[in-house]
């Protein structure tokens, strides 16, 4: 998990392992602006921003990640500083997309120094929210993923005959979530600092451009906005635990979810929720006892949330008669032998733009057969596969759909590809495909067979396994060596004038990534020792990018900009340079335009 790595850089993660720990303890945070507005965590948002690929889309001010990138470490850090002191965030952009069925679903764009604010504004709250959710909601929460949430799903089905299911369709979630109510909510669960209160309720009112400012919802797109919205339907999550799962014990009762429970049946409602963002589900074992979730399920989010459901969109389902759908799948619960499992395909909705998106690539190859279209269409595939092979009957539905196809495939790719079986496919093929069926080769490139796809079991998400415990982390990667870490630490108190903030960003990625040794010696280096050298020279056209710093010795590095000889040879004496070496100094010493040596 590369957070885990940025964590590490910028020697945060002891704070929010701390922050998640006290929240867990049922602390409150009176004082969190300061850790919201220190140097490491700005710098950290900055490089979160920056690695995402949302951040060259402008906001109102069409400025881009690429307009903060020669700033200063020190500017950026001050400017976020001093705007905060008295936050007014710039207008949002509304854009539109479309959702598939024919309506759009509103985007708003902040202006990008108001994303890194956000972005510093949730890394410190995410670790206090995380220690207080609900194990069984998986949208937009670290390390988890909807296949998760259907791998609980399928669980409740399997193992105990949770056949029931109520859906429930919240109406325009993110546009009509209650601003005060919210900030109650962010209150209630610990976080009590007003001025950050205050910053966020400025979050919440900011105008959206053409629109004015609004009185209700959180804006799509917004780096803040998931998690609210999360802590918003926290509340919603611990109701419905606290009615079954969490009641209190009083005589035993055996489950098969989890571990045995002691619980008065009489006049509970049995049932267990699953969530993906403000998509949820609340599975029963029978049709009245989901009756009794729907009509109070509908009542809690008016009552307590004023929120609104979707009569249309919201139902309750027999798995055993009828398909329920969720994140893209079909679900339901068929008979094998003398029980029922839970079969999932794929939605028709989802077959539907999958076809279209086909052709479309399709077109695409014949109009420009090159190897990049060829892998365009490659990596639509690769991606379908990836998400959708989780169901049961994906096999049957792919082969269906490439059935459906073939026709139209190969009557456009038969002017411009070789069809057949792949002769000695690259690795990437085979690791990736096993049938050897007969695709088209474009430019090449052979086109990834659409059928090919079969049923992969995905494990349920362990709650252990989060980055702000020492635990989670170790469950996760292996970190850092410790030592690296350590020259990092000093590499990031380091200040260098006049140094570009994109610059000391990547000349710690740099360091990390070839494990804090000199990229022509091979020699670890302390931090005191390291001089991060521009590949091309800023005279000469460079830039501070990634791939344009080396990590060398300070030696080294003034070995390739000696010009004095006596100089050179008392260098090449004291790092014992091999033939190889020099060679690396003299491809370094080129590209500066100075002679070999």
């Amino acid at each position: 998990m590369q957070a885990l790595r940025y964590w590490d850089y910028y020697d945060m993660t002891k704070t929010f392992t701390d922050l998640y720990d006290k929240s867990g303890n049922q602390q409150s945070f009176s004082h969190l602006y300061d850790v919201i507005i220190c140097r490491e965590n700005i710098l950290l948002a900055y490089r979160t921003i920056k690695s995402n690929k949302g951040s060259k889309t402008p906001g109102t001010d069409g400025k881009t990640i690429n307009d903060l990138k020669k700033w200063s470490e020190e500017k950026l850090v001050m400017k976020i500083r001093r705007q905060l002191e008295n936050y007014c965030p710039k207008k949002v952009r509304r854009e539109w997309i479309d959702k598939g069925n024919g309506k759009q679903r509103p985007l708003g764009i902040p202006c990008i120094l108001d994303r890194v604010i956000q972005q510093s504004f949730k890394q410190v709250l995410e670790p206090i929210a995380e220690a207080k959710f609900y194990n069984h909601s998986y949208g937009f929460r670290p390390l988890r993923s909807a296949h998760h949430a259907m791998a609980r799903v399928q669980q409740l089905i399997n193992l105990s005959s949770f056949h029931f299911v109520v859906d429930v369709d919240i109406k325009g979630f993110f546009d009509h979530i209650n601003h005060t109510l919210l900030i109650k909510q962010l209150w209630n669960m610990g976080i009590q600092d007003r001025k950050v209160l205050a910053c966020i309720g400025r979050m919440l009112k900011a105008e959206i451009d053409n629109e004015g400012v609004p009185n209700e919802g959180v804006p799509q797109g917004g780096i803040l906005s998931t998690l609210l919205a999360n802590i918003v339907l926290n509340d919603l999550d611990q109701w419905i635990a606290g009615q079954w799962e969490f009641f209190p014990l009083t005589k035993p009762y055996q489950s098969k979810v989890g571990e045995r429970y002691a619980k008065k049946r009489s006049s509970l409602k049995e049932g267990y929720i699953v969530r993906y963002a403000d998509d949820f589900k609340i599975l029963c074992k029978d049709g009245k006892t989901a009756q009794k979730w729907y009509h109070a399920a509908r009542l809690y989010l008016k009552d307590r949330l004023n929120l609104d459901i979707s009569p249309k969109k919201s139902q309750i389902v027999n798995l055993r008669k009828r398909e329920s759908e969720f994140l893209g799948f079909t679900i339901r619960a068929d008979k094998k032998g003398k029980r029922r499992v839970a079969r999932t395909g794929v939605k028709e909705d989802k077959k539907h733009k999958i076809k279209k998106e086909t052709k479309k690539l399709v077109r695409r190859i014949k109009a420009s057969p090159s190897a990049m279209n060829a892998l365009l269409f490659n990596s639509f595939v690769l991606g379908i596969h990836q998400y959708f092979k989780r169901a049961t009957k994906v096999n049957l539905e792919f082969s269906r759909l490439a059935y459906d196809l073939s026709a139209f495939i190969y009557n456009h790719l038969r002017p411009v590809g070789k069809y057949g079986h792949p002769f000695q496919p690259p690795p990437t093929y085979k690791k990736m495909y096993y049938h050897n069926f007969k695709t088209f080769k474009i430019a090449g490139i052979y086109l990834f067979p659409i059928a090919d796809v079969k049923t992969v079991k995905t494990l349920g998400f362990t709650p252990k396994m989060t980055p702000f415990t020492e635990e989670g982390r170790n469950m996760i990667h292996k970190k850092l060596r410790s030592d690296i870490q350590s020259e990092i630490g000093t590499l990031m108190k380091s200040t260098l004038p006049n140094r570009s903030v994109e610059y000391m960003d990547n000349r710690i990625s740099r360091y990390s990534m070839k494990m804090g040794r000199c990229e022509i010696t091979g020699l670890e280096l302390l931090a005191t020792d390291v001089h991060c050298h521009h590949y091309v020279p800023l005279s000469l056209g460079g830039s501070d990018q990634f791939n344009n710093l080396r990590i060398l010795h300070k030696g080294i590095h003034k070995l390739i900009h000696a010009t004095n000889i006596k100089m050179i040879d008392e260098l090449i004496q004291e790092f014992q340079l091999t033939g190889d070496m020099i060679n690396k100094v003299n491809r370094f010493r080129r590209k500066c335009e100075l002679e070999t040596i």
